[in-house]
């Protein structure tokens, strides 16, 4: 059971450095971003919205902390 005390220097589950969230805009998104910036990513950039005909679609990118940008 990893520790939560303990630093981690390379993102959990074997995830590269670099992410983009996607998803409906709801509240569900919100909680994914949320998540991630818990977990030690970082956001990276500006979010973006788009409508696809139904819903409004955003996105939003993210860092691992001790990433190199």
């Amino acid at each position: 059971m990893p520790d939560k005390d303990k630093p981690t220097t390379t993102p959990p589950d074997g995830k590269s450095t670099y992410r983009l969230l996607t998803g409906k805009d709801d509240h569900h998104f919100c909680v994914r971003v949320s998540e991630a910036l818990e977990q030690g990513w970082r956001l990276y950039g500006s979010p973006a919205i788009t409508f696809n005909g139904e819903h409004c679609v955003v996105a939003q990118a993210v860092i691992w902390k001790d990433a190199a940008h």
